[in-house]
């Protein structure tokens, strides 16, 4: 009962973030339960209500949330449609998120970012925006405030992305094809693709949809990678360090998270299974409901005032990771 208080306050927060997609169609319902966290979270008011009794709400809505809604993401995904891609659009995919994940990373090391932004900001900009920035922060045990500027920044190139994007596309002499896998390959968060997409018709759309949702697939072994090194990280200081504080063993995190084998299980019952309409569509709601939920208890942790005095160097990494991942993804869009 200690939850429902914040819980409800996420709800409410997601059913005015879908009005506000309702009103405005370009701003995905996503993306806009961030925004709204983002606003929220500089009321002080709010501030301290978030810091008393609406904590254990919001700690549940950004975490448990997130990862039951990253699990039904899964059911969006089958194996058999991003076949369909044919081998050079799924090998380029997988480069540019192999490719774009690495030099972020490097890049936020280098600059000296602290602790796990490096690797947050990587996987978002990477695979697919703030749901991979939740996912990757249950296994390396990332803090809200942690999360905080990662999601700040893909969310705004991903909102950026949305009109950047089909500026770019006539004088790039992209086909509606073309521009659709662009889109896919480059653009962060799903209902941002859908967003971006959309403007160059159905054709662009589906082929978008098809290509983001293959760089989705990648999170599982992303997330099971990043598991692992930390599982030995935590191993060598616990060896080093004759176990805890307090002399017991240090706790490791599972090589595969729970709510990673329920994607990959979500993903082979969508590809193995005739799955009923009807319960897709409820998955999606579902599924929606909750990452909403979700990433406005995260961007309600994000600070403003803190992001623009001292979160420069996360800008830069941001910034040049989206240009990156723009400048391979059309690359590629030639190549297929």
């Amino acid at each position: 009962m200690k939850a429902l208080p914040g819980v409800l306050v996420a709800g409410g927060a997601a059913l005015l973030a879908l009005g506000l997609h309702t009103l405005v169609p370009v701003v995905p319902l996503l993306t806009a339960s961030v925004l709204l966290g983002m606003v929220t979270g500089q009321l002080p008011a709010f501030q301290r209500l978030a810091g008393g009794v609406l904590k254990p709400g919001l700690g549940l809505s950004a975490k448990r949330f997130m990862r039951i809604g990253i699990v039904l993401l899964g059911l969006k995904l089958s194996l058999v449609d991003i076949a369909g891609l044919g081998w050079v659009t799924l090998a380029t995919t997988v480069a540019i998120v192999v490719i774009t994940f690495f030099t972020t990373l490097w890049l936020g090391k280098a600059i000296g970012l602290a602790g796990p932004e490096p690797l947050l900001i990587a996987t978002g900009f990477s695979i697919c925006g703030a749901s991979a920035i939740g996912a990757m922060s249950g296994v390396v045990k990332a803090k809200d405030e942690e999360q905080a500027t990662p999601i700040a920044l893909v969310t705004l190139c991903g909102t950026l992305a949305i009109f950047v994007l089909p500026a770019l596309r006539g004088p790039l002499g992209l086909t509606d094809e073309q521009f659709g896998h662009w889109v896919g390959a480059s653009v962060h968060d799903v209902g941002q693709v859908v967003a971006t997409a959309q403007i160059a018709g159905t054709s662009a759309l589906a082929v978008a949809v098809v290509v983001k949702l293959t760089r989705v697939v990648l999170l599982a072994p992303m997330v099971a990678a990043a598991a692992t090194i930390e599982r030995r990280r935590l191993e060598t200081v616990s060896v080093g360090a004759g176990g805890g504080a307090d002399g017991t063993a240090t706790a490791r995190p599972p090589i595969v998270p729970l709510f990673v084998a329920g994607f990959i299980a979500a993903v082979l019952i969508r590809t193995l299974l005739p799955v009923p309409e009807v319960v897709l569509d409820v998955a999606d709601a579902a599924q929606t409901a909750l990452l909403a939920m979700a990433l406005f208890a995260l961007g309600a942790a994000i600070r403003v005032r803190t992001l623009v005095t001292t979160g420069w160097r996360a800008l830069v990494v941001g910034l040049g990771s989206w240009l990156l991942i723009a400048v391979l993804a059309l690359g590629a869009v030639h190549l297929s």
